[in-house]
């Protein structure tokens, strides 16, 4: 059997009932053995301030060390006035600074974005993979997530209403997992090559 891949799933959502974050619970459930995907929340982190960062909260630190364990992460958000949400943004911030000390950097990455809306949340999709550019996330070009009318997607126990959708995230998360196992494989012979 293949090593369990440690996954994060960042949800882009601080809401209570957030779709976002039961479709994430949702792919953590149906997720192939090899992956443990982890729901993070976002909600006790403090905003980002370049003067905290010689002395950082707690919860900062907490979660700079989670990011950095991590085998990769899978980001799971909605969109907010055609970007990504503030609470995500300042996530990555906190992740990639101080400078020079990006825990984000070379962490194989997916992005899913999912609304109630018709557009499957398209711009904070690609706003978010403009910024994981920045911070040196490899992100999955393929297959693409865009989710339109997420909230008839789960039903009242969270799992998929329509077996047609639970088998495309069963295979995005089998081809996120490839992605994953391909870049750790790359990062390893590249790391060989170097002794």
């Amino acid at each position: 059997m293949s090593e369990i891949l440690d996954v994060m799933a960042v949800v882009g959502s601080l809401r209570r009932d957030s779709f976002n974050r039961r479709l994430a619970q949702a792919l953590a459930a149906i997720a192939p053995e090899a992956l443990r995907i982890e729901v993070i929340h976002l909600g006790e982190l403090p905003l980002y301030n370049q003067d905290d960062e010689q002395a950082p909260a707690r919860v900062t630190t907490l979660f700079r060390d989670r990011v950095r364990h991590a085998d990769a992460v899978l980001f799971v958000t909605p969109e907010y006035n055609r970007s990504i949400p503030g609470v995500l943004k300042n996530a990555i911030d906190i992740g990639s600074r101080p400078y020079g000390q990006n825990v984000w950097a070379g962490k194989p990455s997916a992005v899913i974005s999912a609304t109630p809306g018709a557009l499957g949340a398209f711009g904070a999709n690609h706003h978010l993979r403009q910024t994981l550019v920045a911070v040196d996330m490899p992100t999955m070009p393929q297959p693409e997530a865009y989710i339109s009318g997420v909230d008839k997607v789960l039903d009242d126990s969270g799992r998929f209403v329509a077996p047609a959708t639970q088998e495309f995230f069963s295979g995005f998360l089998g081809s996120f997992e490839a992605w994953v196992r391909r870049l750790t494989t790359v990062d390893a012979r590249t790391a060989a090559d170097q002794r």
